[in-house]
């Protein structure tokens, strides 16, 4: 069965949905920042199926997330690794597991913290302004088009309203 694309709409949010829009996938990648890199081990890691995980790791590799490596030539077997781009990754499952704790952690607390080494803490993420260094919460923000946003959307009267100033 075929499923929209979201890769070509003028959202972020969407094309990154696309990419990684099933649960497999996040997944995969918090399993590669483990420092988990072999097919069999992602497959153990994971209980995923065979075909799944395979899939899974060819569209992370096509999509520049991680690199495949050869570590052994008879038979042919690769590493994954994290390239800039997937390691980029990390933020945003910083971002999942910050709402994950406040909202679905059981009474014990969450089930993993992350630790920051450089400073020796326990910490969370926090979106700030990358400007003023400020919290960037929903009340005093809004989102605004961007240079890439398609002109001849841009026109139209819903588009125009989404984006009007208050």
């Amino acid at each position: 069965m075929r499923r929209t694309s979201f890769a070509r709409w003028p959202c972020s949010v969407a094309r990154t949905m696309d990419l990684l829009g099933d649960w497999w996938t996040p997944l995969v990648l918090r399993e590669a920042f483990y420092g988990i890199r072999r097919f069999d081990e992602f497959r153990h890691e994971l209980g995923i199926a065979r075909t799944t995980l395979s899939e899974r790791l060819h569209r992370l590799v096509e999509e520049g997330l991680l690199e495949k490596q050869a570590y052994q030539h008879e038979p042919v077997r690769y590493e994954y690794l994290l390239t800039e781009k997937g390691a980029d990754f990390w933020s945003v499952l910083l971002a999942m597991s910050k709402w994950g704790d406040r909202w679905l952690a059981s009474e014990e607390g969450p089930p993993v913290v992350l630790h920051h080494t450089r400073c020796g803490h326990d910490t969370q993420v926090n979106v700030v302004c990358a400007h003023c260094g400020d919290p960037v919460p929903v009340e005093e923000s809004r989102m605004r088009m961007g240079p890439g946003y398609p002109p001849h959307l841009a026109e139209r009267p819903e588009i125009a309203r989404r984006f009007a100033e208050e």
